[in-house]
C-alpha cells in the first residue's frame, strides 16, 4: 500500500506538474467511473458507450499498436528514426502507415513527428490517408469498396503530404529531439500492463465479431461483453490516471507497456469523444443520421463535416450509413479523407496548433474528391 501511495504523491522536480497532473487524471477517472455506476438511463448509456469504446476502438488500437512496437523490438529497428531517415520516402511511408486499418499506424507518425523525427507534411498525409477503425467495418462489409476506398485516401495522403511539405508552413515543423529526452522511461513490465493485454485479448475477439455483423450475446450472453469491456476500461483508466507521460512512450521500453500506456491515453479521449456523442444523441434528441435527408448536393460536404469530429464512433456511423444505402460513394470518400481517426487525440495533447492545420488541410483533398465523385460519378460504387 505504501508503494501505491508514494506513486500518487510523487512529484516532478523538473517540471512541477507530476503530481497536481496524476490528481487531476484521478478526478477525471473517477468521474467516468462514478457515471457508470449511476442507476437508471444515464448509467446505462454510460456503460454501453464505455463497451462500444472498448471492443470498437481501444482493442483494436492496442493489436496495431502491439504489432508495430513487437516488430520494433522483433527486428531491433526504430520505426521513428527509419521514418527520419527515410528522406523523399518519408512521406508515402506516412501515408501507407496511415492507410493501415485502424489507427495505430497514423498514431506511430504523430509520435514520430513529437519526436522530431517526420516533417509536418508526413503528419498531414497520415491523418489524410487514415479512415480509422472505420476501415476495419468497411473491409468487413463491403471488401470490393475497402479496395478502392483506401488506395484513393492512401494516394491522397501522399499527394497532399508533399505539396505541404514543398509549400506548407514552415513555422510547424517539429524540432529534432532524441526521444529518451521527450518521455521517462517506465522500466519494467508492470502487472497492470500484463492485464491490460490479457483484457484486450478477449475484447479483440468481440471486436472482430462485431465488425462481422456477428452478435456475441448470442453465444456468450450479455453480461460478460459487459463485465470484460468495463474491467478493461477500469484498467486503462488506472494505468492513465497513474501515468508518468504524457501521451508517448519512451522507445526503449516493452512494446507490452508502450502499447497499454499509449492505448489507455488514446481511450481516455475516445471516452470523452463517445460521452459527448452519446449524450446528445439519447438526451439532447442529436441526429446525424438525418442530416443526410438533405439535398444530393450537399451529402459529401456532411460526410465531410462530419470527419471533422474527433475519433472514430461518427465515422464508422457514416460508413453503415453507407452499408446500408443511405449515403452515396462521395460522402463516404469525403469523410474517409477528411476524417483523422484516433491519431487526432495524440496529436491534440501533444500540439494543438498542428493538429488543428494538420485537420484543415486534409479538408481540401476531401472536398476535391468527394465533389469530383459527386459530379463525374454519381452513382459509383452505390
Amino acid at each position: 500500500m505504501s508503494n501505491l501511495i508514494d506513486a500518487f504523491s510523487t512529484s516532478d522536480t523538473a517540471s512541477g506538474r507530476f503530481g497536481p497532473f496524476r490528481w487531476r487524471r484521478l478526478a477525471v477517472a473517477a468521474l467516468l467511473l462514478g457515471a457508470a455506476a449511476v442507476p437508471g438511463q444515464f448509467g446505462e448509456v454510460t456503460r454501453g458507450l464505455m463497451m462500444d469504446a472498448y471492443v470498437g476502438v481501444a482493442v483494436f488500437v492496442a493489436a496495431t499498436l502491439m504489432l508495430f512496437y513487437g516488430a520494433e523490438r522483433l527486428f531491433n529497428f526504430d520505426l521513428g528514426e527509419g521514418l527520419r531517415n527515410a528522406k523523399g520516402w518519408q512521406v508515402p511511408l506516412a501515408s501507407l502507415l496511415g492507410a493501415t486499418p485502424g489507427c495505430g499506424g497514423a498514431v506511430v507518425v504523430v509520435a514520430a513527428y513529437s519526436s522530431g523525427n517526420v516533417r509536418f507534411g508526413a503528419v498531414v498525409a497520415t491523418l489524410t490517408a487514415t479512415m480509422g477503425d472505420a476501415a476495419f467495418l468497411l473491409l468487413a462489409t463491403r471488401p470490393e469498396v475497402a479496395a478502392v476506398v483506401l488506395p484513393i485516401s492512401f494516394v491522397v495522403g501522399i499527394i497532399s503530404g508533399w505539396l505541404i511539405d514543398a509549400w506548407g508552413p514552415k513555422h510547424l515543423e517539429a524540432v529534432p529531439q532524441p526521444s529518451c529526452e521527450l518521455v521517462p522511461r517506465i522500466g519494467d513490465i508492470r502487472p497492470r500492463d500484463m492485464l491490460y493485454i490479457a483484457l484486450a485479448i478477449p475484447g479483440l475477439a468481440l471486436g472482430i465479431a462485431g465488425l462481422a455483423q456477428i452478435e456475441p450475446a448470442d453465444y456468450v450472453g450479455e453480461t460478460l461483453p459487459l463485465v470484460l469491456s468495463l474491467a478493461g476500461i477500469a484498467t486503462g483508466l488506472f494505468i492513465w490516471s497513474t501515468s508518468s507521460v504524457d501521451a508517448m512512450t519512451n522507445s526503449g521500453d516493452a512494446p507490452v507497456t508502450r502499447t497499454a500506456e499509449e492505448t489507455s491515453f488514446i481511450t481516455v479521449w475516445v471516452l470523452g469523444a463517445f460521452a459527448l456523442y452519446e449524450y446528445a444523441t439519447v438526451f439532447a434528441g442529436l441526429d446525424l443520421a438525418s442530416w443526410f435527408s438533405a439535398i444530393g448536393p450537399i451529402l459529401p460536404l456532411i460526410g465531410i463535416a462530419i470527419g471533422f469530429v474527433p475519433g472514430c464512433g461518427p465515422q464508422v456511423l457514416v460508413t453503415t450509413l453507407y452499408i446500408n444505402g443511405l449515403v452515396p460513394f462521395a460522402a463516404l470518400i469525403g469523410n474517409a479523407i477528411s476524417n483523422d481517426g484516433d491519431a487526432l487525440f495524440p496529436a491534440i495533447a501533444l500540439n494543438p496548433k498542428a493538429a488543428f492545420w494538420a485537420t484543415f488541410y486534409s479538408a481540401i483533398p476531401a472536398v476535391i474528391v468527394a465533389y469530383g465523385f459527386h459530379v463525374f460519378a454519381p452513382g459509383f460504387m452505390n
